[in-house]
Order: C-alpha cells, then structure tokens, then sequence
C-alpha cells in the first residue's frame, strides 16, 4: 500500500478521462484541502499532507466511470473508494467514501465519524463542503445542494447544514484558522503538467 504523491494522484485522475466540470472541482477540492493539510500540520497536529491531498483530488473518481460501470452501483463515494482499492491505494478509502454530504443524514453516524475519523478524512469532507469550481462559503455550497436535494424538509436541511458547521469548527481549529481565512494551496497545475509529462 502506498499513498500515492500529487504526481500520481494527477496521473490516476487523467486516467479517468473526467469531464472538465468534474476536473475543476476536483482540482478546487485538492487545493483547499492542501492548504488545510499544510496549515494543521504547522501546527504540530500529526496529519499525513499526501493523503489528504490525493484523497481530495480523487475523492470524486466514480462519478468519472461510466453509467454502466458496475463500481457506480455502490453509490457515490463508496466506487470511488473501491476503485482506489483496485489501484492498491486503499488508504485514501476513508477519506474518499466517507465525504459525501448525504453521509451526514445519519445522527449517529455523523457524531461517531466526527470524533473518530482521521483528520486527513475531515479535511476532505470538508474541502469538499467549500469547493464547488472555485472556493465558496458553506452557505453558497448549500444552496446547491438545496437544489439538488430538493426532497430535504427544513429539519433536514437545517440538521444536515448545523453538522457541516460543526465539521467546519473542528477542521478550521486544528488548522488554527476562522472559516473566512480558508484558501487554495496552489499545487494541482503543477502536478497535473508533471503527469503529462510522464
């Protein structure tokens, strides 16, 4: 098992084909949570940098298959992170399959995630919650959602987007950071031009 470092991460996204949407927001992903990863760890907090940048550019792969891939039967996240594992990258599978937001309808499962997961995986989760194309606030990511979960009642919306809070507090405070001081680190044109190169 190996994490793999930006270079591959890159490569393996190539691999995929995805479509420039899917691209861009992946990108957006990785950058925000490279610069989560860089700021926790500068603060002594033991975070591993690579995984949470690889695991946040790939976090999405499943939705790059193909509609008839048997991985997309699994639900989002959960092909993306079996596909991983075909890839002898396993140790990106918790961060990948545990960020979508739909995850955080399940009370318990939120509360027990929160307090138990790695900090690589709470990153992602939450670099995807303030990356749509570009870097947004949790208020402009959950009017998308709003739209694409229209089957959400206010207690819901309302449960799912308090937890997201909370998943900010705790990401921002082991970044030392506010909210509003969340940036992108970079790092992803680079790596993807290196990738080519290959």
């Amino acid at each position: 098992m190996t994490v793999p470092d930006r270079i591959e991460a890159a490569r393996l996204v190539r691999s995929l084909e995805p479509p420039e949407w899917l691209l861009r927001h992946s990108r957006a992903v990785a950058e925000v949570a490279g610069f989560l990863a860089a700021r926790t760890a500068g603060r002594g907090v033991t975070v591993d940098r690579h995984l949470a940048e690889s695991a946040a550019l790939l976090h999405d792969a499943d939705k790059a298959l193909p509609k008839d891939d048997p991985l997309r039967a699994l639900g989002h996240g959960h092909g993306s992170a079996r596909w991983l594992e075909e890839r002898g990258h396993e140790e990106l599978g918790p961060s990948v399959e545990d960020h979508p937001i739909t995850r955080t309808l399940d009370r318990a499962w939120f509360e027990t995630w929160l307090r138990e997961s790695r900090p690589e995986d709470r990153i992602v989760a939450y670099a995807d919650r303030r990356a749509r194309q570009r870097l947004v606030t949790l208020d402009v990511r959950f009017a998308t959602w709003r739209r694409r979960h229209s089957g959400w009642d206010g207690d819901t919306e309302a449960e799912v987007r308090q937890r997201a809070g909370r998943l900010e507090a705790v990401v921002c405070e082991l970044a030392g950071i506010r909210p509003e001081a969340v940036r992108r680190l970079r790092w992803t044109a680079a790596a993807f031009s290196a990738a080519a190169a290959r």
